[in-house]
C-alpha cells in the first residue's frame, strides 16, 4: 500500500494512493462510506495498526459508493507533506556507502555512524527548502528511509525486517560549511525543511528486498547520483539491530539509511558547485517514488 499526506484544512491528512486517485481517508470516513470501525484517520493510527490498518483502508478504497462521492483526488492537484508527520526520532546514518566514504577521502567505518535530524527538518513533495543564510554549502543526499511499525529493543538481525512498517524515499540535505563547524553534524543536518521524506510511505509487503534497490538524484536534469543500496556498508537488518541495542526504536520512527557517491561535496574542490537559488533536486528510490525539492534563498 502506498500513502501520503496532503494539507486540507490547515492539517495534514492521510491520504491512500489508487489507480483512480488519492483517497482522503479522513473524509471517507465522515461520510459514512463503510464500516468505519478499526479505520486508521492518520498516518501514526495506520503504523500502529499495522496490517490490520492497511486491510482496513484498503476495504474503504474499494469501497464503490466513495468514488461516487468524490473523495478521490487527482495527485497533482493536492499540496504534500512528509509522508510521516511525527516520528518520535529521525536517526540518519553516516559513510554507509562504500564508494561514498571513498569520495569523501574517509575510511569505511566499524560501525554505524549515527546522528539524528529533529521533526523540523520534514518536508513534503515539491516544497520549497529555504538554504540557510550562514551557510554557502547545501548539498543533496538521496536515501532510503525506513519507517519503524512497532516498538524494537535489543532487536536481532534476522528479526530485524519484521519491525518495519514501510519505506519511503528521502533526501538528507545537508549544509556542509555548518555540518563540518564543529566534531558534531547536527547544525547542518537539521536546518528547517532538511529531511524531506515520501512522498509515499510505502508498506513492506511491496518491497521484497530493500538492500537491492536503485538509487538516483537528478539535479536540474542531470543525473548526480546513480547507485543501489547494494553499496550499503551496513544492511538494513544491520541498521534497525545495532540502533536498537542502543535506544528503544518506537513505530513511526524514521530512519535515513545512508547516501551514495556523487555528492556535490565529492567533486574536487575547485568543482563544487554548491546548490543555490531556484534548484530542482529530485530523489528517487526504486519502487518508492520521486521527490522533488525546490531550493531557496
Amino acid at each position: 500500500m502506498k500513502t501520503l499526506t496532503f494539507k486540507k484544512d490547515g492539517e495534514w491528512t492521510l491520504g491512500v494512493k489508487t489507480e483512480g486517485g488519492i483517497l482522503d481517508v479522513k473524509e471517507a470516513v465522515r461520510l459514512r462510506m463503510a464500516d468505519t470501525e478499526g479505520i486508521p484517520v492518520t498516518v501514526d493510527e495506520l503504523i500502529l495498526q499495522g496490517e490490520k490498518g492497511k486491510e482496513a483502508l484498503q476495504r474503504l478504497a474499494d469501497t464503490e459508493l466513495a468514488s461516487r462521492e468524490g473523495v478521490f483526488y487527482p495527485e497533482d492537484s493536492l499540496t504534500l507533506g512528509p509522508c510521516v508527520v511525527s516520528p518520535q526520532k529521525i536517526i540518519c546514518v553516516g559513510l554507509n556507502y562504500k564508494k561514498h566514504a571513498e569520495e569523501s577521502n574517509m575510511a569505511l567505518p566499524e560501525t554505524p555512524i549515527l546522528f539524528s535530524k529533529f521533526s523540523n527538518a520534514l518536508a513534503g513533495h515539491l516544497q520549497e527548502v529555504k538554504i540557510p543564510e550562514r551557510s554557502l554549502q547545501v548539498d543533496y543526499e538521496v536515501e532510503l528511509g525506513l519507517v519503524i511499525g512497532k516498538t524494537a529493543s535489543k532487536v536481532e538481525v534476522d528479526e530485524a525486517r519484521n519491525y518495519v512498517y514501510g519505506y519511503c524515499t528521502a533526501n538528507d540535505l545537508s549544509a556542509r560549511d555548518l555540518q563540518f563547524k564543529t566534531g558534531q553534524w547536527l547544525l547542518g543536518k537539521t536546518c528547517d525543511g532538511f529531511s524531506p521524506a515520501g512522498p509515499y510511505l510505502v508498506s513492506s509487503d511491496e518491497i521484497e528486498d530493500p538492500n537491492q534497490l536503485g538509487l538516483k538524484t537528478v539535479l536540474n536534469g542531470t543525473v548526480r547520483q546513480d547507485s543501489n543500496t547494494a553499496d550499503m556498508v551496513f544492511s538494513c537488518e544491520e541498521i534497525i539491530s545495532y540502533v536498537s541495542q542502543h535506544m528503544t526504536l518506537c513505530p513511526g520512527d524514521l530512519i535515513l539509511t545512508g547516501t551514495p557517491e556523487g555528492v556535490i561535496m565529492g567533486e574536487p574542490e575547485g568543482e563544487r558547485f554548491w546548490l543555490k537559488d531556484g534548484d530542482e533536486v529530485t530523489v528517487e528510490v526504486e519502487g518508492l517514488g520521486k521527490l522533488t525539492t525546490i531550493m531557496r534563498k
